[in-house]
């Protein structure tokens, strides 16, 4: 079912049964940290924060009721419990040796948690250099074209599900950007895309095999980088043929997060904006993969699109039509997974008056990155489960670059995002949409202004 044709109160199918986690570059750090957390939280050795599904709560009704419950109490979620971690990657090592590697968390959290980490092993990758310069891993597949590629991927996922007894699963794409790539004519149909399938076009990146192998095999599609991966005609309409939730793309971490909360606040007070600067440094492998021009150009260009749909400069010329936008990352391996997003941003208000904010946030990318996976998770298992298929725009809360309708534009607020994602859950169990509108508390019975 479209999500266009979902019912209010939508009959939700319960989370019965062991959820399987798919990820695509299940070595790295971010996916590490996720794992990680989530068995350290199942443990009670941690708290999830970060996680809207896990501590977050959703107001229902009018104020005056004072109805606000725990989301996970709200929407038929699954249990933690009930995952069950797997993936594929292009070396070799186990989750307990990757997140060694990785540096991100406390060694006494990853020893707490050894045994369970060394057991989690990742499938062979399939991998091209092309896409991710930077990169080269020899755990990978050696199948003779794409096709091939494709059929050992749905292989693997058919044989993750009855070796560890799942009822369903989800993949999430947490490998390296890629190379920036545009749609051309295979991606405008599911016809053109299977044929280049089969005549092994070199338009037909990795992360896409992936997206195509989790949709033929019922499997929801998360993707976490900026790559065009599921971002195409094609594979939207074969996502909604086939009854499948899609979702993307490149996970809202730090500095984005930022622009997201500051620049709506410029805009809802009517604040002019001249330039803004952004530049990172980090030194884990995202920052060795976005060393290299054209994977950087994929995610630069992510990037730069969020302040051009925030601020809206055909409607605002006077305060957003001339102004500069530049974002850099630097690799500088010192500084590994704790990457610095620094901004400085020139804006100016009444009579034109020149201001300055600076912002620099120090932030943990994978600390941030781990909890947003968990909902997304979470939130397209219950979206599978409610007859949801194709774009899950009322997820753009997690993303830099939301996917949406062909025709729409991106909505990038997060307090606009956030709206969206709960009423949506209020839709799905027949609550009241909440508006803000807050007048009719004002209002006598017969709708007209209380008199004093």
């Amino acid at each position: 079912m479209k999500a266009g044709n979902l019912k209010k109160g939508a009959q939700i199918v319960a989370p019965e049964g062991k959820l399987g986690v798919l990820i695509a570059g299940m070595g790295g750090a971010v996916s590490t940290t996720f794992i990680a957390g989530v068995e350290l939280v199942r443990r009670g050795l941690a708290e999830p924060v970060g996680s809207l599904t896990q501590l977050g709560t959703i107001r229902l009704g009018k104020r005056y009721e004072r109805r606000s419950p725990l989301i996970k109490d709200f929407v038929p979620l699954a249990s933690l419990d009930d995952l069950v971690f797997g993936g594929w990657d292009i070396y070799e090592a186990n989750c307990l040796e990757a997140a060694l590697f990785a540096r991100v968390l406390r060694r006494d959290h990853i020893e707490s948690i050894r045994g369970f980490l060394s057991e989690i092993t990742p499938m062979e990758a399939v991998f091209d250099r092309r896409f991710v310069k930077n990169l080269d891993g020899s755990h990978v597949k050696n199948a003779p074209g794409l096709r091939a590629k494709l059929d050992a991927l749905k292989a693997d996922i058919s044989d993750f599900k009855t070796r560890n007894g799942l009822d369903r699963c989800i993949m999430v794409w947490c490998g390296s950007t890629e190379i920036h790539l545009k749609p051309g004519p295979i991606h405008q149909s599911i016809d053109s895309l299977r044929k280049a399938l089969d005549e092994n076009d070199p338009a037909i990146a990795p992360s896409m095999l992936y997206a195509l192998a989790a949709l033929e095999s019922g499997v929801p599609f998360i993707n976490g980088a900026p790559n065009l991966t599921i971002d195409f005609p094609a594979m939207t309409r074969l996502a909604d043929s086939l009854g499948v939730p899609i979702t993307g793309k490149d996970f809202k971490t730090g500095q984005t997060l930022m622009k997201t909360i500051l620049a709506p606040g410029l805009k809802s007070r009517m604040l002019g904006l001249e330039g803004w600067y952004s530049t990172n440094i980090l030194g884990n492998r995202d920052g060795l993969v976005l060393d290299d021009a054209e994977s950087f150009k994929t995610k630069e260009e992510s990037k730069l699109s969020v302040l051009e749909y925030l601020l809206q400069p055909q409607l605002y010329p006077v305060l957003y039509k001339n102004y500069y936008h530049k974002v850099t990352i630097n690799y500088y391996p010192p500084r590994g997974d704790n990457k610095e997003g620094w901004d400085s941003i020139d804006i100016f208000g009444w009579l034109g008056y020149p201001m300055q904010i600076k912002v620099n946030f120090l932030c943990r990318d994978s600390i941030l990155a781990a909890p947003l996976i968990l909902d997304l998770v979470l939130f397209m298992d219950l979206a599978q489960r409610a007859g949801m298929s194709g774009i899950q725009e009322w997820l753009s809360f997690y993303f830099k670059s939301p996917m949406v309708k062909e025709g729409l534009y991106p909505e990038h607020d997060l307090s606009i995002q956030s709206m969206k994602l709960k009423n949506t859950l209020r839709y799905l169990m027949d609550e009241e949409q909440i508006t803000h509108f807050g007048l009719d508390y004002y209002m006598s019975e017969e709708g007209q202004p209380q008199q004093d």
